[in-house]
């Protein structure tokens, strides 16, 4: 069996995390979140791999190449137009004449996602829609089913009619195209993947089987929701080191060390902490669990960090601390730069997506920072504070709210 996966999208939800970077290489658990999913197909087996690319694919192509590196075979498929999630899947009809899984390239794809449903279609013999069971599903495509079958899907109900949301995960056989041809432009102006399957089931009698979900959903819409896939995936990583971890330092639970790392002493890791190549930590600092740090990374002396993601070439180099925030790529933090991560009610923290003021639902939440960011000695970063890419603050500012790409605060 071979797979689909859609990853073509500009992400602008994301920013600043994908100004520079398309979602799919963004750092989660160690590796690029994308590289994750691609982990767990080869294990199930399914190592044709077909990946529609859009924003930045030059990365993704430089990064993923043709999968050998990965024991994969991959091919790309460009999509210079976007108008739905229908229209994407119909660029790859010459592609696939057999079953294939399709899934967004922003699902959290784990071993036991990709077993169930292949378990699924082995009994049904027909194309399965992966279901999720969330708390609320306020904005979101709920499925009504009948004898584990779809039955209807409806967008952004606006009363409660269940729980059983659309997870982004599908099997389809060949049919599926005959579906998208059918497929009218919705309200939104786009082909959607809903309408084709209530095709596919009501015009075409061709039933969708159900799967729901074990393990648990998630959809990386949000730069937040990055820290939510990192707590997941860190529970599966394992102890391996390939560095040098100096006599006086103390490792605690799961803590892999990438090759030409250095771990200096007086640091104390927590785990389960993972930290990439060519790093240098400590002397002297504390690293706490579902901590991710990238390649080439610098965390100092009398430095804590805990529950964040730090992507590569960044340095926190001496007296600051980061608590459940995300770095970009080459920022720089100044001696003594602390980021505040819990408001001081207890209450669940704001933060800015797109220029407007969203809840996070995470009563902690430190700084989303975008790549190339620097700042000054003594300087302080406010709960849920976004900064954009290439700014700087200056010595002893205070950052708080939506500060803009390029800004430069005193």
């Amino acid at each position: 069996m071979k797979a689909f996966i859609l990853a073509a999208g500009e992400s602008t939800r994301m920013r600043p995390l994908t100004a520079n970077i398309p979602k799919p290489l963004l750092l989660v658990a160690g590796k690029p979140f994308l590289e994750h999913a691609i982990t767990s197909l080869k294990k199930a087996g399914i190592k044709d791999i077909m990946i529609l690319i859009g924003w930045r694919s030059d990365r993704l192509q430089e990064y993923f190449g043709d999968g050998s590196d990965f024991g994969v075979s991959i091919n790309y498929i460009h999509q210079n137009e976007r108008y739905g999630t229908a229209h994407a899947i119909g660029t790859a009809r010459q592609y696939f004449k057999k079953p294939f899984l399709c899934f967004n390239g922003d699902v959290l794809v784990t071993d036991g996602v990709v077993n169930g449903i292949l378990r699924s279609y082995k009994k049904h013999r027909s194309p399965i829609m992966a279901l999720a069971n969330v708390l609320d599903p306020t904005g979101l495509g709920v499925v009504e089913v009948e004898k584990n079958k779809v039955k209807h899907i409806i967008e952004k109900p606006k009363t409660n009619i269940g729980n059983l949301i659309n997870a982004g995960l599908y099997l389809f056989d060949e049919k599926i195209f005959d579906a998208v041809d059918k497929t009218p432009l919705s309200v939104r102006g786009e082909y959607e993947i809903t309408d084709a399957i209530e095709i596919m089931i009501t015009k075409m009698s061709h039933p969708v089987f159900v799967y729901e979900l074990k393990d648990q959903w998630l959809d990386i819409s949000m730069p937040w929701h990055l820290l939510n896939a990192n707590e997941i995936l860190m529970k599966t990583t394992t102890t391996k080191n390939e560095g040098t971890i100096q006599k006086f330092t103390t490792l605690e639970g799961v803590v892999r060390v990438g090759k030409g790392t250095v771990i200096r002493n007086g640091s104390y890791i927590i785990g389960p902490v993972i930290i990439g190549k060519d790093c240098v930590i400590g002397p002297n600092c504390l690293i706490r669990g579902n901590t991710s740090i990238g390649n080439n990374c610098k965390i100092g002396n009398a430095v804590e960090v805990k529950n964040s993601i730090i992507m590569s070439n960044t340095n926190v180099p001496h007296h600051s601390y980061v608590g459940d925030s995300i770095l970009g790529e080459h920022c720089n933090l100044g001696s003594g730069t602390k980021v505040a991560n819990l408001r001081l009610d207890n209450k669940n923290i704001y933060t800015f997506v797109k220029g407007e003021r969203v809840e996070t639902n995470r009563r902690k939440l430190g700084v989303i920072m975008g790549d190339h960011v620097k700042t000054g000695v003594n300087s302080v970063i406010n709960i849920g504070t976004v900064i954009g890419e290439n700014s700087q603050l200056g010595p002893g500012a205070i950052a708080s709210g939506a500060i803009a790409p390029n800004s430069i605060i005193y």
